[in-house]
Formats: C-alpha cells, sequence, structure tokens
C-alpha cells in the first residue's frame, strides 16, 4: 500500500492488523493493572455507544435492504464513531470535564479490538456494508500476483515481474 496504490495485500492486511493486536494488547495489560480502579458502568458506556451509535443502524438498515444498499449516512457514522480521531477527542472532552480515569481504556481497547481481532477497518462507500468478497479485489491480487503490473502511470517501467502481494 502506498500513495499512488491505496489498497492492501493479504499480507500487509494480516501485518496492518497485527499492529493493532499489540495494541489491543497493549491496553489489556493496563487494564489488567489497574482493574480494581476502573469505573465498569463508564467504561461499559464508553465501550458500547461506539456500535450503538456507529455500527447497529447501519447493520440493522443493510440486513433490511433488499439489495444490500443503504445511505452513504451510515457509513458516515461508523467511520465517524470508529475514527481514532473521533474517539480521541472524545477521550481528551471527558478527561477535562469529567476527569482522567482508567474507564477511557474501553475506547481504544474498542477500537483496536475491532481493527486487529475483528479485522474491521473504516467502511469504504463503494462496498457493501457488512464484509462480502468483492470479485474486483480477487482480480485485482490475482494479477499482481501474476507479476502483472502493468505500466506505471507516472511514466516510469513497472516493478519486477514475480513480486509476491500475499
Amino acid at each position: 500500500m502506498d500513495v499512488k496504490n491505496p489498497f492492501e495485500s493479504p499480507t500487509t492486511f494480516r501485518l496492518h492488523r497485527a499492529e493493532y493486536v499489540a495494541a489491543w494488547l497493549t491496553v489489556n495489560v493496563f487494564l489488567i493493572m489497574h482493574w480494581s480502579e476502573i469505573r465498569w458502568l463508564p467504561a461499559l458506556v464508553l465501550f458500547a455507544y461506539i456500535d450503538l451509535l456507529g455500527y447497529l443502524p447501519g447493520a440493522i438498515a443493510f440486513r433490511r435492504s433488499p439489495n444490500g444498499r443503504i445511505s452513504k449516512n451510515y457509513y458516515l457514522a461508523y467511520n465517524l464513531m470508529h475514527s481514532m480521531i473521533t474517539q480521541g477527542a472524545v477521550i481528551v472532552i471527558w478527561g477535562l470535564t469529567i476527569g482522567w480515569e482508567w474507564a477511557l481504556l474501553a475506547i481504544p481497547w474498542h477500537i483496536f479490538g475491532d481493527r486487529g481481532i475483528w479485522g474491521n477497518f473504516l467502511k469504504p462507500f463503494s462496498l457493501p456494508f457488512e464484509p462480502h468478497a468483492a470479485p474486483g479485489y480477487r482480480r485485482l491480487i490475482d494479477e499482481l500476483s501474476a507479476g502483472d503490473l502493468g505500466a506505471a502511470d507516472d511514466g516510469r517501467a513497472p516493478a519486477a515481474a514475480g513480486v509476491s502481494v500475499r
């Protein structure tokens, strides 16, 4: 994945997820270390509101849709609620207004778990709301794996044939 090719191969996707698993495990260490100091009701609310506002409405709409097409507003809600920028702002606002507390770890635990454990990243508008294999992606990966990279768009020679993207 780079600025000219903003997609991930299966291998880079697994590596990307592994980074989030490492972050999720780090949050787990802090949760265990401060278990008795965590206010669990706020932690539960901070964990759950992300999906209550960002995922569940879109998931319900998707399942109710006869053709799987739903409003892009559901994608926007998901991406907004699952953004580390948004959730970082929530953490800062909570910390400055309510106070800094270990319950705030519920937010990175949720985001890092979604990305690392479940493989759920932000949702592109061009794909179904729920994960479904896109035939075009499979063709792209197969083509790149075969080493048929085609001409570069900037006039440079294509990369060496046989480059594995897996």
